[in-house]
């Protein structure tokens, strides 16, 4: 009997086993952002071998976590150069600006391509790194730190942030996990890993010396709702650095390197990154929906200086100032007025506009917070529902198909099971075929190869080529069936 009942228990422990293990699998291959992929993956690898609760102050451990997740990207331009390609004709390049006045992106620009870093935040290959690293890039080459090369696709990208989101093909890839950028603390050691002037898997240390820096790098005409609420660290960063990690000493992501103060163009003291509590929601925003889901309070808002506070009647300096609010906005609607001082959002504490702005730029429309403010020295608190950039309290889908249609035919890209079964290395899909040039000539299910001779790697190339095309051009590629084709036609502006 006693040997009976063993071996039932040894088989009641076995499937109980055997179903946890499956649970695991079965949850980890639905989750719903990427905070959630880091946790499920982690909570496998747990299985079979010991993590580090921390691991301190030993870069050498810090280096060891970081450099297999940080990896090197090409932008690749047509054109002469970078800057030529991201600078129409007869405008001033945009970087001019900044360096003009002491800031920079840190990506070194050559003939035609553009260098910088990005960071692998899930297993199968999911990598954030900066929009200006890849803006306009005809083929995005990834090379991870054992120098296997990838070409990536293009996720999405937001240029209030200055963020985009790759994908490669690839499974089982070293990742950095998210660490938490709002309890990171002035004064504590960080470090900075990227590839600065083409260096690989560099590896810096210092510390951050400043949080909420505002320094106007990324806000326009054309990009008034940037987000600036930048980690200044003095861990050298120097051109290639844009996109990179900086990693506290648990050895946790806690920002995206993005740019650099300098009147050389090299390090002379201060970097920039973007916090990683604002990347994580740009990321997940743009894997779920396409683009930002971008909340706005509807207020203009100003800081508190001690002469704003003598003149206001103010008692302290603590929270910002709201200037005017937005006919139909969102903050009008839930009670919000002129003269109001913000000072917390959920809990959170706001001293600056960047401040706020980064915490507003956390949610989504329709999502609910609250506000505590300060109104002629009385306390209140205020639950207003974000409204987006069109007024409305939805979020809402990216349509893909307008995005990827060019002069009629709408593209696609490929999985690497299509591509292995054509025999081909790169190249998109026609999707559909409208009015346009291309009625009558490209048929859904042919697969774009080359455009005059220059290979396609991705929608966004093959969009730029056929966009700029005048007169006759050549696009070779393979039918639905798999054989090859040549397909000759005009094209008129």
């Amino acid at each position: 009997m006693k040997k009976i009942l063993g071996i039932l228990a040894i088989a009641i422990i076995g499937g109980a086993a055997a179903l946890g293990i499956n649970q695991l699998f079965v949850s980890y291959s639905e989750p719903a952002t990427f905070e959630g992929m880091q946790k499920k993956h982690a909570q496998f690898a747990s299985m079979f071998q010991a993590k580090e609760n921390s691991v301190g102050f030993d870069f050498v451990k810090v280096a060891e976590v970081s450099t297999p997740a940080v990896v090197h990207i090409k932008s690749y331009f047509s054109g002469e150069s970078t800057a030529s390609a991201k600078t129409p004709r007869g405008q001033v390049d945009p970087f001019e600006f900044f360096r003009d006045h002491g800031f920079d992106f840190d990506v070194p620009r050559g003939p035609g391509v553009a260098s910088g870093s990005g960071v692998i935040i899930t297993a199968d290959g999911y990598i954030v790194t900066n929009n200006h690293v890849i803006d306009n890039a005809g083929k995005i080459e990834v090379t991870l730190n054992d120098k296997r090369t990838y070409v990536a696709e293009l996720v999405g990208t937001d240029k209030t942030t200055d963020l985009a989101l790759l994908k490669i093909d690839q499974k089982n890839l070293n990742f950095l996990s998210f660490g938490n950028s709002d309890a990171a603390k002035v004064g504590e050691w960080v470090v900075a890993v990227g590839n600065p002037m083409n260096l690989n898997s560099t590896v810096t240390a210092g510390i951050i010396s400043a949080k909420g820096r505002s320094i106007d790098l990324l806000r326009s005409e054309e990009n008034q709702y940037a987000i600036e609420n930048f980690i200044q660290t003095d861990a050298a960063i120097n051109p290639g650095n844009s996109g990179g990690a900086l990693v506290n000493t648990n050895g946790e992501l806690i920002g995206i390197n993005t740019a650099i103060a300098s009147q050389t163009g090299s390090y002379t003291g201060y970097g920039f990154a973007v916090p990683v509590n604002l990347v994580k929601k740009v990321m997940d925003d743009l894997l779920k929906f396409g683009k930002v889901q971008r909340g706005v309070l509807g207020v203009a808002i100003q800081e508190i200086t001690q002469e704003v506070a003598d003149k206001e009647g103010l008692s302290d300096l603590n929270g910002v100032m709201v200037q005017d609010v937005t006919e139909s906005g969102a903050a009008i609607k839930a009670g919000v007025k002129k003269g109001d001082v913000i000072q917390k959002v959920n809990g959170v504490s706001v001293n600056t506009v960047s401040g706020l702005q980064e915490e507003i730029g956390k949610y989504r429309p329709g999502d609910k917070v609250t506000l505590s403010l300060v109104r002629k020295g009385e306390a209140k608190d205020l639950v207003v529902t974000l409204k987006g950039l069109d007024g409305k309290e939805t979020t809402s889908m990216l349509d893909k198909s307008e995005v990827n249609t060019v002069k009629g035919a709408t593209l696609a890209p490929m999985s690497k099971e299509e591509k292995d079964k054509l025999g081909i290395k790169n190249g998109v899909k026609v999707e559909s075929v409208g009015s346009g040039p291309f009625k009558g000539k490209l048929q859904p299910g042919f697969v774009i190869t080359k455009i005059d001779k220059q290979p396609v790697y991705s929608v966004q190339s093959a969009k730029a080529m056929l966009e700029n095309a005048e007169g006759a051009i050549l696009i070779e590629g393979k039918n639905a069936d798999g054989t090859d084709n040549v397909i000759g036609l005009k094209i008129e502006k």
